[in-house]
């Protein structure tokens, strides 16, 4: 390296946004992510004992992908390069093998290839790079926000050991925030700034766990607050709100909003109005509800308030909270907003809920015997007993149903699901009074 290209990096770095300046070094610098760099932990090991295997990284956006990467690259004696597969082309690749063998014959030295985004390389550019991780070549470290297993070709995902991150936790990110504000080396602590403790509080809940976002609203504010009479920069909960672009929302997610507004989204799938029930999905979608917890709540509504009326329903709601898990936000919104409309439509029915808790009220009252000829005859001895005995197979009667008794003696008779006349219930109805008329 040149005089030029030292200045020129050492530019880079002093120019670089908050969030690279104030990247961790160390492993000890690092925060969250515990379950996979936690002292008693493989990774923390590995590293701190150069015996590195090809890895591969993957979750959320702003959760120290490249944060660890780059620890690697303090931390280990192998030489490391780093590349992106957005712009990376098999030119780029071949340059870097060909300096890794070079280095590896002139040191013996291994090269670790630091490839981020490595979902986008295509599955012939991912196949280059397969011979030289198998013979040592190369130590690969791919990071992705999408799942290796879909995204990754599957002769470097078994060459790989896979790590999930995580999503930062409120109070890791608020340590961030911390660090950012009082660092005068590669922090804002030089420009005199202190941030409230509501306005750290909010930009951590709205962050969602991606360091990122926050440290980039903290940069903003920083350098367009004007300082106070007092000569300090204070970062107020309205300066986050501007610097974050998302307005304080009267709906704290520890409190009584919380409760309002899923209460109020819940009842409005229930009572068949959708456009309630849109307008309440945005207001917790924009004040940072967690999208896997409202796509829990329509999968609840989809079973205890629409139930067989539209058995549809529930495959609906599922679907939507697998592929929320899959694509996450922003896109996420409109799964939401499908399933949760889907729902509102639907025709409803209790008579699923109803059921099982007439069924376990009877259970807790006093559980009956099962009864000879339902009873497991395959056993030792349960022949020899009666078990089983008198037993139809109800696929040799005629229609496919047999008129034998299935409830305990005690409750014979006693009706726990009744269906409603709404949607597909009034054709299970028709169903079950043609058997009851049977018996």
């Amino acid at each position: 390296m040149d005089i030029f290209e030292y200045a020129r990096m050492k530019a880079m770095q002093e120019d670089a946004p908050l969030a690279s300046r104030i990247r961790p070094r160390t492993l000890e610098e690092i925060v969250g992510q515990q379950h996979i760099i936690g002292k008693d932990k493989m990774l923390y090991r590995a590293i701190m004992a150069d015996k590195l295997s090809s890895l591969i990284f993957y979750g959320p956006p702003g959760t120290g992908k490249t944060t660890i990467a780059k620890v690697i690259a303090n931390t280990t004696k192998a030489e490391f390069t780093q590349i992106n597969a957005t712009v990376a082309g098999k030119k780029d690749m071949e340059e870097v093998v060909k300096t890794a063998k070079e280095i590896l014959g002139m040191y013996g030295k291994r090269t670790i290839l630091f490839v981020d985004e490595i979902h986008r390389f295509n599955k012939s550019q991912q196949d280059y790079l397969l011979p030289f991780v198998e013979d040592g070549t190369l130590i690969l470290i791919g990071a992705t926000t999408e799942n290796p297993y879909f995204e990754v070709n599957g002769a470097l995902l078994s060459r790989s050991v896979i790590f999930e991150l995580k999503p930062l936790e409120k109070e890791d990110i608020r340590t961030l925030i911390r660090r950012a504000i009082s660092d005068e080396e590669r922090g804002m602590g030089a420009y005199n700034a202190v941030i409230d403790a509501d306005a750290e509080a909010f930009l951590a809940d709205m962050a969602d766990g991606d360091a990122r976002q926050a440290l980039n609203a903290v940069e903003l504010g920083v350098l367009t607050t004007a300082p106070g009479a007092d000569g300090k920069i204070r970062i107020t909960l309205e300066v986050a709100s501007e610097c974050i672009q998302k307005r304080v929302v009267r709906y704290d997610k520890d409190g009584d909003g919380h409760y309002d507004v899923i209460s109020a989204f819940i009842k409005s799938m229930r009572g068949s109005d959708p456009d309630a029930a849109v307008y309440y999905l945005a207001r917790m979608l924009y004040a940072g509800e967690s999208v896997t917890f409202i796509a829990r709540r329509i999968m609840i509504c989809a079973s205890e308030d629409v139930g067989n009326a539209d058995p549809q329903a529930l495959q609906v709601a599922v679907a939507a909270s697998q592929a929320v898990e899959r694509v996450g936000m922003p896109e996420a919104q409109l799964i939401l907003a499908q399933a949760a409309l889907y729902i509102a439509c639907a025709p409803k029915s209790n008579s699923a809920t109803n059921a099982i808790f007439d069924a376990m009220e009877a259970v807790k009252q006093m559980p009956a015997a099962v009864p000879p000829h339902l009873q497991d005859a395959h056993y030792k001895g349960a022949a020899k007993l009666g078990h089983g005995v008198g037993y139809e197979y109800a696929h040799d009667c005629p229609k496919h149903f047999s008129r034998q008794q299935y409830l305990p003696d005690s409750l014979k008779n006693r009706r726990f699901y009744e269906p409603s006349e709404n949607g597909y219930e009034q054709t299970i109805r028709k169903y079950l009074d043609w058997i009851h008329e049977e018996n």
